[in-house]
């Protein structure tokens, strides 16, 4: 029985606060800016990123199709935990990003769907932010796995 690699299975870019996210099938990453495009350039929190196996746990619980989108990160990956991993290494094909800590989302995942945001606290599904240590470019379907310290 083979084993699936991690992959990234989707990717969101916010073109404008409070705008609705696009999906997009690549993105160019800038070093230690973020996405190119994304409202978030420059901010803090450069990319966040979420788990879809944990989407699917909150839809089962909530009896109600919870979409990833409402969550508003910009990168959801399958197959590969995020929980306690601030200060590793991620790679998405050829881009590294550094962990740099949780995200507990905001009050518009309340306006999707309401409770939301409370029982994704509670199953820590909000997600991880990173930051770009190099440019590179990214695709949806690429592998995605933790750089091996050393």
């Amino acid at each position: 029985m083979s084993i699936e690699p991690a992959v990234l299975a989707a990717l969101w870019i916010k073109p404008a606060k409070r705008a609705p996210m696009e999906s997009a099938q690549a993105a160019k990453l800038i070093a230690q800016r973020g996405i190119e495009g994304d409202a978030n350039l420059d901010r803090p929190r450069q990319i966040t990123i979420i788990e879809a196996e944990k989407f699917e746990l909150l839809s089962t619980e909530l009896d109600a199709q919870i979409e990833p989108i409402w969550r508003r990160a910009n990168l959801m990956v399958r197959g590969l935990p995020l929980t306690d991993t601030k200060g590793r290494v991620l790679c998405i094909g050829g881009a590294r990003l550094r962990v740099a800590g949780v995200t507990h989302g905001c009050g518009r995942m309340d306006e999707a769907f309401q409770g939301l945001r409370a029982a994704m606290k509670e199953h820590t599904a909000a997600g991880i932010y990173v930051d770009v240590l190099e440019d590179a470019e990214i695709h949806v379907g690429n592998e995605v796995r933790w750089e091996e310290p050393g």
